[in-house]
């Protein structure tokens, strides 16, 4: 009994040397390892990256995944930011114009005041398709004043006249509606000569509107008269209906007629007669600006 004790004591105690054995020759510094340990490393490597690559792939894709799914979620914030920088950009633009509009309506109802003229301001509330080159309507009335035969302008220059008139409204037949009966007494300036003398002035009638140019004609120039291209062209007063001093156009081209015994210009509008939207209604103070004659219907 005791030799079987005293022998695994002595088993144990070699396994004890042994294992230190062991671990003191594994944990030395070696330059390569042996056989059995690159077997076992080998191996051990190759089942690892076995697993390692479908892992680190799965890895990938899900960070993709979630990197295009961040990415989309900030372009829908983005293009809802631009979205609505375009529409307080176009808000702004918008308000803009109408700032610039209402400046140059003030503008010219102080200077048509000045003139002494009492100008009427209104706004187009009405072009419909089938009129827009001959009429719109206007929200002011005679219960503002308002008259037929009344001059229409902006503030760039005159657009037509008060054909008809109710109390809160009025129709307003334009220069791009033109027929044969109508006409305006007209003036063009004559501007200064090679000398600097200033020169007569040209008088005669607006009698229509070339539609496919946008040009009013301008008629009864003798051949003779100079006329040059830039010529301010402003309303006479010598009809009746329309006072004197306002603006209409200036002087586009010069054509001869067929005979050569007269001049039809082509006057340039300097009011934009197909966008409209803020008026004076100009009412002359003097008597004789009140009072239609035949020689201008417009």
């Amino acid at each position: 009994m005791n030799f079987f004790k005293k022998k695994r004591m002595f088993l144990f105690l070699i396994a004890i040397i042994i294992l230190v054995g062991l671990i003191g020759f594994s944990t030395r510094d070696r330059s390569s390892q042996t056989l059995p340990e690159q077997i076992v490393s080998d191996t051990v490597g190759f089942v690892q990256n076995i697993f390692s690559v479908p892992a680190q792939f799965t890895t990938t894709v899900v960070t993709n995944i979630k990197d295009l799914k961040n990415t989309y979620e900030e372009n829908q914030v983005l293009k809802a930011k631009v979205d609505d920088y375009k529409g307080l950009l176009s808000r702004y633009q918008e308000l803009e114009q109408q700032y610039d509009e209402l400046q140059q309506t003030n503008d010219a109802f102080n200077e048509h005041t000045s003139m002494d003229y009492n100008p009427i301001p209104a706004d187009v509330i009405v072009r419909s398709p089938e009129g827009w080159f001959d009429q719109l309507t206007i929200d002011k009335g005679s219960d503002d004043g308002v008259e037929t035969n009344m001059a229409v302008m902006t503030a760039s220059g005159l657009v037509g006249k008060v054909e008809d008139v109710s109390r809160g409204t009025a129709s307003v037949q334009l220069l791009s509606g033109f027929n044969e009966t109508n006409r305006i007494s007209a003036v063009i300036d004559g501007g200064e000569d090679e000398d600097g003398k200033q020169q007569d002035p040209i008088f005669g009638l607006i009698e229509g509107f070339d539609e496919k140019e946008g040009m009013l004609l301008f008629t009864g120039v003798k051949p003779d008269l100079e006329v040059k291209k830039g010529s301010l062209v402003t309303s006479s007063g010598l009809g009746g209906v329309f006072p004197n001093e306002l603006t209409i156009g200036e002087v586009d081209s010069v054509d001869l007629d067929e005979y050569g015994l007269s001049q039809t210009i082509h006057v340039k509008p300097t009011a934009d007669l197909y966008d409209i939207d803020k008026v004076l209604v100009i009412d002359a103070a003097s008597e004789d600006a009140s009072s239609a004659t035949g020689d201008e219907g417009l």
